[in-house]
Formats: structure tokens, sequence, C-alpha cells
């Protein structure tokens, strides 16, 4: 059964970091794009980071771009990403998806992702 699976939340201070972990049950995750979603609480899920099966190219929030870093590891098939100078407004859970279409010109579009993980809740702060 094809399967994402996320892992590596958890809860911190202000200004710590994470790291997500992107496992791939069941299937390649090189064959596809990868993108990291988060869902606030009383909030709509948004687009964090992306990376393309191709290129590695890669895509950012803007509310992240800077602190957060997207990578693949194709020997563990696993998708990170890395989590820096974490803030309060950063607590959400956070899914990966996949997806065979290119990720330009629309990477936050949730209709093209096939596959979604399960979630791991991120908590920035008390």
């Amino acid at each position: 059964q094809v399967q994402l699976v996320e892992s590596g939340g958890g809860l911190v201070q202000p200004g710590e970091s994470l790291r997500l972990s992107c496992a791939g049950s069941e299937f390649t995750l090189d064959s596809y794009s990868i993108g990291w979603f988060r869902q606030a609480p009383g909030k709509e899920r948004e687009g964090v980071s992306a990376i393309s099966t191709r290129e590695d190219t890669t895509y950012y929030g803007a509310d992240v771009k800077g602190r957060f870093r997207i990578s693949r590891d194709k020997s563990q098939n696993t998708v990170y990403l890395e989590m820096i100078s974490l803030k309060p407004e950063d607590t959400a859970v956070y899914y990966c998806a996949a997806r065979a279409s290119n990720l330009w010109p629309t990477p936050w579009e949730e209709s093209e992702y096939l596959y979604w993980g399960q979630g791991t809740q991120v908590t920035v702060g008390s």
C-alpha cells in the first residue's frame, strides 16, 4: 500500500529547530515532487515548501523562506524539512504530499497531489 509517513514533530521553544521527515512506503519518492503543507487550528491548510522531482528545484512560502530548508535523501527514500528559528505562528500539523505533475507554476495546488501523509504536530512555545 502506497504511503507517506511523516515524523519528527514535537514541542519546542521559540528560536529552536526541528527536522521533519517524510518517508515513502511502497513507492519511490524520487519519481514524485514532494510538498510540505501545514494547517494551524482554525486556519486553512497552506503550502510551506516543495521540491521538484527532476532538478530538485525548491519552493518556499513567504512566511518560512530563509528559515526552512527542504531536501531529499535518495538513499533513504526520504524528504526532509529542516526548520530553524521557529516561531509560535509555525505551530500546526505538518503534512507531506506527493504529486507526479510539475510543480511550476502552482506548487501549492492541493488537487495536484496524489498521496498525503497523516501529519505530524509541531508546537512552538508552551
